[in-house]
């Protein structure tokens, strides 16, 4: 039987979720400001195996959320399932963070799905879906502005999510544009499908070299000079 441990850490939703290929068996997440997921990762990956009664050695997969987004995030949630593989011989499968937001609307038909990932004052991480889950614009980091997909927005309507929504809000007002400001960020919830389609077209990372996909370099803010 497939059993899947998920993993999601790339926003500020640490996500985790035990699965079949048909239902969710245990699920904790939370989301918060300060960024938990040093402190409840490792926790909540106890909990949920505990409760869907379930060995590691039993697991099929482990498929974590890749980014982009947090780096603190996507190291510890990376880091984590690369040491669950070493110790059991667990294949992992990787997605990325903007298909896992914006498949909470796929299959709707609703129009094009925009998943919008805060990264920082006017920019987003984004990507472009149709109603039936295909990528059609590449991930991308995005500098939102008036003209921000007004080329979309004048074909019909777009749906954004993720937290990026509320800067996009300020900028865009265009008709055509729905802004699903209640599916803030990635998670477990929405990885089962799409966790089984990896495991079933076998596309398994390379344990030793797998990492997260941050798409923009690491830039340390500057420490503060003492007085």
């Amino acid at each position: 039987m497939f059993r899947a441990l998920l993993i999601e850490s790339s926003s500020k939703n640490c996500s985790v979720a035990v699965c079949t290929e048909y239902a969710l068996l245990a699920v904790r997440e939370l989301a918060n400001d300060q960024y938990v997921h040093s402190e409840k990762l490792h926790v909540f990956i106890k909990e949920v195996m505990e409760e869907a009664q379930i060995g590691y050695d039993e697991l099929s997969v482990i498929a974590v959320g890749k980014g982009p987004g947090s780096y603190t995030g996507l190291r510890i949630g990376v880091s984590a399932a690369k040491g669950l593989s070493y110790v059991n011989s667990t294949p992992i499968v990787a997605l990325d963070s903007l298909t896992i937001l914006a498949s909470n609307l796929f299959g709707t038909n609703l129009g094009l799905i925009v998943p919008l990932m805060d990264a920082r004052r006017m920019e987003v991480y984004q990507a472009v879906f149709n109603p039936v889950g295909e990528m059609v614009r590449p991930i991308e980091a995005k500098i939102l502005d008036e003209q921000s997909y007004v080329d979309l927005l004048d074909q019909g309507m777009v749906h954004f999510v993720g937290d990026g929504c509320e800067k996009a809000k300020e900028v865009i007002k265009h008709e055509n544009a729905i802004f699903h400001t209640e599916l803030k960020y990635p998670s477990v919830k929405q990885m089962k499908a799409l966790s089984v389609k990896k495991f079933d077209d076998k596309a398994f990372e390379d344990v030793a070299y797998f990492e997260p996909y941050y798409l923009k370099d690491f830039i340390a803010g500057k420490p503060k000079k003492l007085l």
